[in-house]
């Protein structure tokens, strides 16, 4: 198409897209959905984050101002984003299971002890760690999409158009011309691909980083209330039970 000098306007991006091959379009809506796909999970990863990053915040406030497992229990079950408000109740169903071996957590606070072994401990403990590494899971669930696109889509673009050059010139030896103006349109199409799956990797990759990073954070978080979970178990709930057992020895 020529301007008023004579000149050919340039093709717009959508006119490239259009006059591109049938296996060149097919590369870009498998880029388009890889992109599309990608983007949904980082938004829902970013509300779903930081709402368990609040949540985690409420409960631990809670946890730390209240004496009585009970109140927490309660509250933590309304909570359905909190990571470590799950481990807690992972650990409060263990210590649960103990009931009948001198008292309830159901109705324990730090005046009510149970008689627990170090042995009980260790299933707490193992509790917490099961519960842990299920949040983790959960945290990156779909992530490894984030990054399957961020080390896919550049070689699928590339494919795209070494296949566009390919039909590019595949017309240049029908047509028999080589000049630069013939050349350049069939090239130009064919970089879309290229550009597409760069624009398709990079946010993939840059947020599967910075995500995961988030769910390092999580992991810390959960494995220091574990730790502190563990210690006020052992404080409140062994110390009775060990100076019982120390009597009985003597």
């Amino acid at each position: 198409m020529l301007d008023g000098s004579g000149v050919a306007d340039p093709l717009s991006v959508v006119e490239m897209i259009s006059r591109s091959t049938a296996v060149a379009k097919a590369v870009l809506l498998l880029l388009l959905v890889f992109s599309m796909v990608s983007w949904a999970i980082i938004l829902t990863k970013f509300f779903v984050f930081r709402r368990a990053r609040k949540e985690d915040q409420m409960f631990l406030k809670i946890f730390s101002k209240s004496d009585s497992l009970t109140n927490i229990y309660n509250f933590c079950k309304e909570m359905k984003f909190s990571p470590i408000a799950r481990v807690f109740l992972a650990g409060y169903h263990e210590l649960y299971v103990y009931k009948e071996m001198g008292g309830s957590p159901s109705k324990a606070g730090r005046d009510q002890q149970l008689s627990l072994t170090k042995k009980d401990l260790k299933g707490i403990s193992l509790a917490l760690n099961k519960s842990t590494n299920h949040e983790v899971e959960k945290l990156g669930h779909r992530l490894d999409f984030l990054a399957t696109t961020g080390s896919t889509a550049p070689f699928i673009g590339l494919f795209g158009t070494v296949w566009g050059i390919m039909h590019a010139f595949r017309l240049i030896g029908v047509q028999g011309s080589a000049s630069i103006g013939g050349v350049a349109p069939g090239i130009a199409e064919a970089l879309i691909a290229t550009a597409a799956g760069l624009v398709a990797a990079i946010p993939a990759v840059v947020f599967f980083n910075y995500l995961n990073s988030r769910i390092h954070g999580f992991n810390h978080r959960m494995e220091d209330f574990s730790d502190d979970f563990i210690y006020m178990v052992e404080k409140d709930f062994m110390s009775e039970s060990e100076d019982r057992m120390r009597v009985e020895e003597l």
